[in-house]
Order: structure tokens, then sequence, then C-alpha cells
């Protein structure tokens, strides 16, 4: 992983969008840093610093790597953190944000790389934690309670019959253990029928994704700190991709 070319990690896909919106700020904040690619961007565009916040050890470093020049200059900021807290740690103390943006989701790389447990591939383990020091997905499925499976299944998977998968997982975890990907697909498949394929273990495991990285609440939390960082007249700009984030996203602006 540490030899991974920089551009590799991840490319951004509104990337021109996001500068279109961002050029004539000052300084930006990059909440989700990935690789760097939208931080790059902005950088090369204009926009005099940013400071880029990622919860992943690795792909902050990816991006200092990448951003080496413009972080030498002191354009380029780089912070180890969740950006659901680095507005109320201190870290950005004394800053007026001219922009913030979040790039929700996960990055390619998160499902290339087999070991960090993100993708449905057989025998993956059972991981998907974006930084250090949360519950994995194993201890998730192995501990939480039926209800709340249910609502994890439901609220973040769209499912309509999540009650029945959560009681499915409750039942095989009294005799099994939920270790790799294939533990949690016997278990959709003998809850949902033998007909469920690659969309539905995609929409459940994003589903216990979200539940362990705590992205909606996260998001919640952060969107009305990260509006008053911003410098009067700034930009909030928020890349979503799954419906429970979009709403709200919609919903918080709105009010």
């Amino acid at each position: 992983m540490k030899d991974m070319p920089v551009d590799a990690y991840h490319t951004p896909v509104l990337a021109a969008e996001v500068v279109d919106l961002l050029r004539d700020a000052k300084l930006v904040l990059d909440g989700t840093l990935g690789g760097g690619g939208h931080a790059e961007a902005l950088l090369t565009s204009g926009v005099s610093r940013v400071i880029g916040v990622d919860r992943d050890p690795e792909a902050l470093d990816a991006a200092r790597r990448r951003l080496a020049p413009f972080e030498n200059t002191g354009r380029f900021r780089a912070i180890l953190a969740n950006y659901a807290d680095v507005a109320a740690s201190g870290d950005l103390a004394g800053e007026q944000l001219d922009g913030v943006l979040l790039d929700l989701g996960v990055s390619s790389r998160h499902f290339d790389a087999t070991e960090r447990g993100f993708s449905f591939r057989e025998g993956a383990p059972l991981d998907m934690r974006m930084g250090e020091g949360a519950v994995t997905a194993a201890s998730l499925l192995q501990s939480t309670d039926e209800s709340t499976l249910a609502r994890i299944f439901r609220e973040y998977g769209d499912e309509r019959r999540a009650g029945r998968l959560a009681r499915t997982i409750v039942r095989r975890r009294a005799t099994e253990t939920f270790a790799t990907s294939d533990d949690l697909v016997r278990a959709i498949r003998g809850a949902l029928g033998p007909r469920t394929g690659p969309a539905d273990f995609a929409r459940l495991f994003q589903a216990v994704r979200i539940a362990v990285n705590d992205e909606i609440d996260g998001l919640r939390r952060a969107l009305p700190l990260l509006r008053d960082c911003l410098a009067p007249g700034g930009v909030l700009l928020v890349i979503t991709y799954h419906s429970g984030e979009d709403r709200l996203v919609k919903h918080t602006f709105r009010d």
C-alpha cells in the first residue's frame, strides 16, 4: 500500500464542478480528503490554502505525498481526524473558511483493498472501519440487538424485510461467528432467499458500513458546526451518494 501511486488512490468525479464553485476561495476545508484529488484541483486552480481532513491514516499518507509541494510552501495542511469532530476539536481555531467540501461515502481504493473488508468479495474480513478505534462490522453483527439491526438495514439499506434479516443474524450468531463476508452473504440469502445477488449484497453491506462508521449521525452533527465555521458568503458543498445522506443534507440546508 505504501508504494501505491499517489494519483491512483481515488479520482473524484465532480472535481470540475467543485473547482468552479470554490475557485475564488482563499481557504477551503476538504473534510473528506481521500487521496487528495479535490484538494489538488483546488490548489492548482488558485485557491490559496486547503486544510485536508481524513480519518483514514492510509488515505492521509497518500494525500500528503501527492500534495507535498503545496504542504512544503504552507498552502496545504493535513489533519488526521473525522470531519464530524474537527470543527469542535480546536484544530480550526482562528481559521475562517471560505469553503467546506464533503465528498461522502468511500473511495474506490477502500473497495479494492480486500483486507479492509468493505466489499462482499469471498473471504473478505468483516471490518469496514474507515479509521482506527471504531467497532468492526463483525463485532457489530455479533453484538447489536435485533431491533437496532433491523433499523440499520431498513434506514441505511432501504430493506423492506429488515426485520427478517435481523432475526436471521441473531439466530445464526448463537451458533456461528460472523467473521468474513461469506458469513453475512449466507445470512442475507438465508433471510431473503437464494435469488438475492450482488445488488442486494452491495446495498446491505453499505448499510453495515454506514453503521460501523457512524456516517449518518456524524454528518448530522457536522453540518451545523461546519456552517458556523464559514466566513460571510462562504460555500458549503456536500456530494452525496446515499438516499439517507441526501435527505439529511437537503433538509439541513432548507432549515
